[in-house]
């Protein structure tokens, strides 16, 4: 995924995965988004939305949750109204987790390529700005699938590539702003 540089009001990120084989436990995939203010976008973020949550001022919610990947089409659906955020807000992350890995380096440890039908979207009204199926981030546990910065115009541009990480939801929430390497 690249990057997209025209200004955006409002993206809907969807996620799917199918449910894992009989007599397995659930695979629960979950977004998650870091809202980080502009005086600093690296540190730790305003305000986390997840786990069926939403944004304070309403401007982010999470839509549809699925513990289970049961479901028809998308089981996560998020959507950003990054028009209507506080201008002191100037930065959006937007990631994936799964939760309950398993214990770092332990065997079946569930990254995302033990996930079947992966895929995830981040659409401005009919037009998708980028797709993914989680192919490059395969090893990892959780991922940064999107992130919007505001510019000095106060429009809004998106960066989707995947960068992924070896963490669980907790340990993910605080690396997910960090600056790219």
């Amino acid at each position: 995924m690249t990057g997209v540089r025209k200004s955006l009001a409002k993206v809907e990120i969807s996620l799917r995965w199918d449910p894992a084989p009989a007599g397995t436990p659930p695979h629960d995939l979950d977004l998650v988004a870091g809202v980080f203010r502009a005086g600093d976008p690296y540190g730790e973020p305003a305000y986390l939305v997840h786990f069926g949550s939403r944004a304070p001022d309403g401007t982010i919610t999470l839509d549809r949750d699925s513990r289970n990947g049961q479901g028809f089409g998308w089981d996560e659906v998020m959507t950003l109204e990054l028009d209507r955020l506080a201008p002191e807000l100037g930065r959006v992350v937007v990631g994936v987790v799964i939760q309950d890995p398993g214990p770092a380096g332990a065997p079946g440890r569930i990254v995302f390529s033990a996930v079947a039908g992966t895929g995830l979207r981040v659409r401005a009204g009919h037009t998708d700005l980028a797709v993914t199926d989680f192919a490059e981030v395969a090893g990892a546990t959780a991922a940064t699938v999107a992130e919007f910065v505001r510019d000095g115009e106060g429009g809004w541009a998106l960066d989707a590539r995947a960068r992924g990480f070896d963490a669980d939801p907790q340990k993910y929430t605080r690396l997910m702003g960090a600056p790219r390497a």
